[in-house]
Formats: structure tokens, sequence, C-alpha cells
């Protein structure tokens, strides 16, 4: 490739993300809130695109990869902090935003990375916890060591323990060979087990002994073998409801939750919306050699949107768009959203009220659109428990939440079965 094309693919880049910035910028200043908050938070939207286009410019120079890292706020003009705030680096790979809630989980990822304490990240699906595991990883002292990661709810129970522990040379039927396991592979480092509620009782209580020991036996051995690993584990179950049904040992469930970090839904994280879909737009044109912008309609609609599939949901959807964008229409609006897409489009503008008639119009003028969404939200919740005979998992299958969720929105809004 001569260089001419490789400043031009850069240049192309740079266009793109600028392009996607601007319109995110566009979309605040004609959203909701008091002037002076939209002013506010678009400025505090141009600040963090300037540090990261001084952060670009500053690994051109060293060959570095730069990812987006949430803005920081500086107490005064001293030059070192503002120096310190525009290197980013890619130990933030991933995590993207500023609003109050996503701060707090970055405060902790600084205070808990350079211990050696066991971490329990809880949230709902789709919240970014493998990405905050890998942080507190690349963070602490176990940076250089590797970081291994293991989705218990996607092993079968017969093969989990093998893939913890390892096994022998004729374990077991097709144990050909001796195999190292996940501990033994996250010697010196750091071992993320996703979904740890899942691990059934029987593993629980091995599990146990290496993180009390930090020993254990392969499968099908007898030698005991040391290893120095950090577990960080994570779920989106209520592991205090198992552990009183005696379904998780409370013995375990003390032990991973030494330092508990809680993620917040995408719905808590007020203002991130916009940055997050700068983000992924981002990156998707550039992996795809697309051009692709969203519209203010499309924006203001997604901005609005709940996301019950939390982040996750988001950088679907805008790959989705990305991808099957025309390619004679770079900038994709109500009117030239993908034939495959219109459905799921529908879908969300029903759920934001963004199709309301006029007496609909009418009855929301003069109270807050949270206020409106929130009614609406109520209503089909509602709508479809009804529909389902009451029974919560069918209800949340049919709202594409998961059964915790619409407990906590029933407790939310009040409602409950008229026996």
């Amino acid at each position: 490739m001569s260089v001419a094309e490789v400043m031009a693919g850069q240049l192309e880049e740079f266009l793109t993300d600028e392009c996607a910035a601007l319109e995110t910028m566009a979309v605040v200043l004609a959203g909701g809130g008091s002037p002076q908050q939209r002013v506010d938070h678009a400025l505090e939207l141009l600040q963090h695109r300037l540090r990261v286009l001084r952060a670009r410019l500053v690994s051109s120079e060293s060959g570095a990869e730069v990812f987006s890292k949430p803005p920081k706020r500086l107490g005064g003009a001293d030059h070192s902090q503002a120096k310190e705030a525009t290197a980013v680096t890619s130990r933030h790979a991933g995590l993207v935003g500023h609003s109050a809630a996503v701060q707090q989980v970055y405060q902790a990822i600084e205070r808990v990375s350079h211990s050696q304490a066991t971490v329990l990240l809880r949230g709902e699906s789709g919240t970014g916890k493998e990405l905050v595991a890998k942080a507190i990883h690349l963070e602490g002292p176990r940076a250089d060591g590797p970081f291994i990661r293991l989705h218990c709810a996607a092993v079968t129970e017969t093969l989990l323990e093998s893939e913890l522990f390892g096994h022998e040379r004729g374990a077991f039927t097709g144990a050909v060979e001796t195999r190292k396991g996940r501990f033994e592979l996250a010697d010196g480092g750091t071992l993320f087990l996703d979904e740890i509620g899942d691990v059934p009782l029987a593993i629980q209580v091995k599990l146990l002994r290496v993180l009390q020991d930090k020993c254990f036996e392969r499968v099908g051995g007898s030698r005991l073998v040391m290893v120095d690993v950090r577990v960080i584990s994570a779920t989106h179950r209520d592991l205090e409801a198992m552990v009183r049904a005696g379904e998780f040992r409370e013995d375990l469930y003390y032990r991973l939750n030494v330092v508990p970090i809680a993620l917040p839904p995408l719905r808590e994280r007020e203002g991130d919306i916009p940055l997050l879909i700068e983000h992924f737009l981002a990156r998707f044109n550039r992996e795809n050699r697309r051009q692709v912008r969203l519209g203010h309609d499309l924006l203001a609609l997604m901005g609005r949107y709940h996301w019950p599939g939390n982040v996750r949901e988001l950088q679907n959807c805008v790959e989705r768009l990305v991808v099957m964008a025309d390619s004679d229409h770079d900038l994709v609006t109500f009117e030239t959203i993908p034939p495959s897409l219109r459905g799921y489009f529908a879908d969300m503008r029903q759920v934001t009220g963004a199709d309301q008639g006029k007496g609909g119009k009418e009855r929301a003028e003069g109270q807050p659109l949270g206020a409106s969404l929130q009614a609406i939200e109520r209503q089909r919740l509602l709508d479809a428990l009804e529909r389902v005979g009451w029974v919560q998992a069918r209800a949340a299958r049919a709202l594409g939440l998961t059964p915790r969720q619409v407990a906590y929105k029933m407790r939310k809004y009040g409602i409950c079965e008229l026996k």
C-alpha cells in the first residue's frame, strides 16, 4: 500500500469520527433539558473530543493504539493535570462514558486494581462486566501476566471441572493427553469467571478450596498444583436469593464478594448514549470501510430508548445499521432505515412514545419527557403481564427483558397481581 493510500485512509477515518462527534453534539443541543444543561453537556462532549484528538496526535508519534476514555473534570488550570487527562491509554479500551454512575465504576477500578482482593462484578447482561474485569487486570501489578476468561454458563457441568482445573491423561474417555485448566493458564495473572452463579454446587466446593488454599488437583490426578491467581467473577443473578434457596454456597459467596462492584444499566447512565453511539459508529465505519451517519431523528430516538439489552444491544444496533445501510445513503434516517431493521425501530418508536398521535401529544404537554415515558413503560409492562397470566418469566420474554428486570419494574411502578 502506498503512502498516499495510507494517508487517505487515515484522513477518511478522521473525518468519519468527526462527523459522528458533531452529529452527537447537534442532538444534545436540540434535545431535552434546559438550555444551560444542553450547552453544558455539549461542552463536555467537545472537551472529551479534544482530549481524544490530542491523544491520537500523541499516539501517531509513538505508534500506540488509543481508545476513548471518560472525560475528567480538572479543578484548576494545572498544566500537568491537563497533560495527564489527555494521556488516553488502551487500559480503558471499550469503556466509554462520563455519567455519574459510570464515574463511580472508574473510581472503583482505580481503587481495587492495585490490590489482590477478589472482586465480584454485579450487573445486568450487556453492561460490560468483562471490560471492567480486563481494566482491573491491566491497571494492576498483574498486567504483564495472562488474562484468562471462562463463561461458566457456556460449559456443561461434566466438562466444567476439567475446564477449571485441567485433567490428567486417561482421566476419562477422550482424555488422550494431560491438559492444563484455566487456573493453571492464569498463573501469575487474572482469571475472570463470568456467570459464576451458574456453577453447580459440586464444583463450588472445589472452587472454594482453590480460593482459600491456592492449590488444587487436576481431574484424575493426585498431585497438588500450586497457583498464584487473582479471581474476578461476575454475575447478573441474585446470589443472595440463591444462598437462601440453597443453590449457592454461603461460604463461597462471602469469599467471592470481598469487593463488589455494581455496573449500572444503560438506562441509568444519563448522557452516555450519544457518546457510545459515536464510539461504535466510528468503530464499525472503520471496520467496514463505510461513512455511515445517523440522522437527528434516529439519534434522538436512540437517546430516548431504554435499551433492555444495555450496551451490548446498542452496540449490535449500531453495527447492524452500518452493515445494512444502503450504499447510496450514508445518512440513515427513518426514511432510509434498511427494510430488515424497520420492524426493530418501529418497536423502539412504540416503546418510547415517538408515534404518539395528536391526543397523546396533548396529554404529554406540561409533564416532563421522563414522566410520559415512565407512564408508557408502566402500561406496556401491565399489558404484557395481563396477556401472559401474570407469569413474570413469560412477560420478560415478551418484552425482551430478564425476569429480574420485570420484578424490579413491578416494584418501581407499584404493580402487583390482583387476587
